[in-house]
């Protein structure tokens, strides 16, 4: 089912599909095409009305040798994208307010520095840096060893470079700027998926749009789930911000978020100890399933917003790592189709979904910079509106244990 959210982005971006569209592939394997080092701005393409530029850089040097950059740029609002790691995003930036954190990872770490099944299966932390992770799509959750395998961290999508990046650029207004990449989970007699993962923006908006579609190619009913890990550090986290969501139930993840439960809306500042606190929540909707969250900082002028469907993504974690500054101070809004426990346990409880041979399914998710109290306050005022008068359902006892 193709689920719309209302907004300017979304309608953008599927527009774009049947407009015509400038489009310009930089990595292709099955045609032996990988442009490298690109650029193109509004002026290259003869658009005056708006003002953009878009470039793809090859790094160099450490763990991001060969590893891509994809930089999208209006009016100082900056995207930046890296398809050599599934297409994540690792910065949004506009007016002075970031979107993203600051972790110890400080490079765009090439897939092959990175062994997923170190440290037990979590080393997918050895290139966690990015604003925006894609979590999946064979499996996602913590690591665990069952089947006969090591079913790592988060799965493998975000450690996978894209076998095909295309950049698309609207030749009318609103001149909507989508770039795609082609994720191929193939590996012999285990999965065959392939994810077109999309991020679609306007240029001179504050806002924009990730639209993926994941198809199983092979001939057998094949398991799939996803998160999008969506982490924000300072300046909108700090002491004092808040978690704004209609929510309808919350449950700590283990015993040590039972502690947190009292505060799950607020934040601590840099806690030097503080272990990483998560919390599973069930968020109210709209009579078309769709939901909005958001971050906010304590004076409410600086927040970031997703807007996306329970229909497609039913679930969402909330992740709080205050830690200190340098060892990643951080929290995570994480719209899923699953809980972050291990695949095994999301199997045992039914949220583990599964394609047919040669079925599709897809999620739209849309993120804002949300800048001024203006701004701010009418992104709670659209949240106050799906919560309405309904309750909030607090669970102390966690709903599973690893």
């Amino acid at each position: 089912m193709k689920v719309k959210i209302i907004s300017l982005a979304v309608l953008a971006c599927f527009t774009t599909m049947t407009a015509n569209a400038k489009e310009f592939v930089l990595i292709d394997t099955e045609k032996d095409v990988a442009k490298g080092n690109w650029s193109i701005s509004n002026k290259d393409l003869g658009i005056n009305a708006e003002k953009f530029f878009i470039a793809n850089t090859v790094l160099k040097g450490g763990k991001q040798e060969g590893s891509e950059l994809l930089t999208i740029n209006s009016n100082d609002f900056t995207i930046k994208l890296s398809p050599t790691r599934g297409l994540g995003i690792i910065s949004v930036v506009g007016d002075g307010i970031r979107m993203g954190w600051d972790s110890p990872v400080d490079e765009i770490v090439h897939p092959k520095f990175i062994n997923l099944e170190s440290r037990a299966g979590l080393g997918w932390l050895d290139g966690f840096n990015e604003m925006m992770v894609r979590c999946g799509y064979e499996w996602t959750g913590h690591a665990v060893q069952a089947d006969g395998m090591m079913y790592t961290l988060h799965g493998r999508a975000q450690n996978t470079p894209v076998s095909k990046l295309v950049v698309e650029i609207l030749d009318k207004a609103p001149y909507t700027i989508t770039v795609k990449g082609l994720i191929k989970e193939n590996t012999f007699k285990k999965s065959n998926l392939e994810t077109w993962a999309s991020i679609s923006y306007i240029p001179g908006s504050k806002e924009f749009t990730v639209h993926d579609v994941v198809t199983n190619k092979g001939d057998y009913t094949k398991d799939y789930q996803i998160i999008y890990h969506s982490n924000y550090g300072t300046p909108i986290l700090e002491e004092g911000a808040q978690f704004v969501a209609p929510v309808r139930e919350i449950s700590p993840f283990n015993d040590y978020a039972k502690d947190g439960l009292k505060t799950w809306q607020t934040y601590l500042g840099p806690t030097k100890g503080f272990d990483e606190m998560v919390f599973n929540v069930y968020p109210y909707a709209d009579a078309n399933g769709n939901t909005q969250v958001m971050l906010t900082n304590k004076a409410g002028d600086k927040g970031t917003g997703i807007a996306f469907n329970t229909k497609e993504l039913p679930v969402l974690s909330l992740w709080k790592n205050t830690d200190t500054l340098k060892q990643g101070y951080v929290t995570g809004l994480e719209p899923g189709t699953s809980f972050a426990y291990p695949v095994t346990i999301e199997r045992e409880q039914k949220r583990v979904r599964q394609l047919e041979p040669g079925q599709s399914t897809e999620f739209t998710l849309t993120y804002s910079l949300l800048s001024g109290k203006d701004a701010v306050a009418k992104y709670a005022q659209q949240i106050q509106a799906i919560q309405g008068n309904q309750e909030t359902k607090v669970v102390e006892q966690p709903m599973a244990k690893e």
